[in-house]
């Protein structure tokens, strides 16, 4: 198999950690690495695939004459709408983790798993872009259900994970619980959430809108449309939690009027579906839970019903790990389906 230079932004943070392993994991075809951060972080070291690396500082010239093929961006939206046209400019296909790129039209946003036809739109700008991580999970279980049925409208809550809000945020939840044992709780400091997050739950996350909403919030319903091409109405409302890692969420689906949910059809596709797990099965308490779904690259849904009053609605639960399903997992399928696209042009 031919090999490709690799470049990864954003090597010392958490979702850079989390590419290096899943790249390890699929043993992706890399020639050459190339890990790069800001001035902070360069010369940090990082072991990959048994060697050790040392971080190299990004800069507007860095990627002339690397010959890198596949650069992943994730360290910030500004960083990506700096420093991404100089990787292309170099020759690279940027897959890029940020929300800078998502909405642009010329700019794929795909889930390999469900649009995976429009990576081939990447020559336009030479970017291809990482949805949302709530996005990608709630689209996987979307899809085979609107492939089955035709969706109507999708009404979602959320519960987010603390990593949502990167290190600080897990930071912040472990020494308020610390402090919560010491009797200290009151004096925690607040900064990674508007309040405190041990032992509660926020119903706010990232910038509120005009509308009511909020910029988290109004991702999901905007990219949503753009990666399965639909215009079925959709409302979330996202939630920050005290879990440390994978986001749930729940999920119910109105499908077109005439429609009789089977729910044993509807768990088939579900079940048959690449990279979904079905765990439905409430007399033996097994259902999709964040310790499940942490350190995998599978989709879990469960809690799989029919609405009580209405033939057309269903009602899931779904849980993954969004530092890698809603990441880094998500950006390297992204990768190897752009390298099969180009081996068979």
């Amino acid at each position: 198999m031919k090999k490709y230079n690799v470049a990864v932004i954003g090597a010392s943070g958490a979702v850079g950690e989390e590419l290096f392993r899943v790249l390890e994991e699929v043993k992706f075809p890399i020639d050459t690495l190339l890990p790069l951060a800001s001035s902070n972080s360069a010369g940090n070291p990082i072991e990959f695939n048994g060697k050790v690396y040392k971080i190299e500082e990004l800069t507007e010239t860095v990627f002339e004459g690397k010959g890198i093929d596949i650069a992943f961006f994730s360290a910030g939206g500004s960083i990506s709408e700096k420093y991404a046209k100089y990787a292309v400019e170099a020759g690279a296909v940027v897959i890029d983790n940020t929300s800078h790129f998502r909405m642009d039209e010329r700019v794929p946003l795909v889930v390999p798993e469900v649009n995976p036809h429009d990576i081939e739109l990447w020559e336009d700008t030479g970017i291809i872009a990482n949805p949302n991580c709530s996005t990608i999970q709630m689209v996987q279980l979307l899809k085979p259900l609107h492939d089955l049925y035709g969706i109507k409208r999708v009404d979602v809550s959320t519960y987010q994970a603390v990593s949502g809000a990167g290190k600080a945020g897990m930071e912040e939840l472990v020494k308020q619980m610390q402090d919560f044992f010491a009797f200290k709780l009151g004096e925690s400091e607040c900064k990674a959430f508007a309040h405190q997050i041990a032992l509660n739950v926020i119903p706010h996350i990232d910038i509120p809108q005009e509308n009511g909403y909020t910029k988290e919030e109004m991702k999901m319903v905007n990219e949503t449309a753009k990666i399965m091409d639909t215009n079925f109405a959709l409302s979330a409302t996202c939630v920050r939690v005290p879990v440390l890692r994978s986001h749930s969420e729940s999920i119910t689906i109105t499908f077109e009027s005439d429609v009789d949910v089977n729910v044993d059809k509807c768990r088939e596709v579900l079940a048959n579906f690449e990279n979904v797990t079905v765990i439905d099965d409430m007399s033996k308490n097994e259902y999709p839970m964040p310790i499940i779904a942490t350190d995998t690259d599978e989709t879990y849904v469960g809690r799989i019903r029919k609405d009580l009053f209405d033939n057309n609605i269903l009602h899931i639960w779904g849980v993954a790990d969004q530092v890698r399903v809603g990441a880094a997992t998500n950006a390297v399928r992204i990768a190897l389906k752009w390298i099969k696209l180009e081996e068979n042009n």
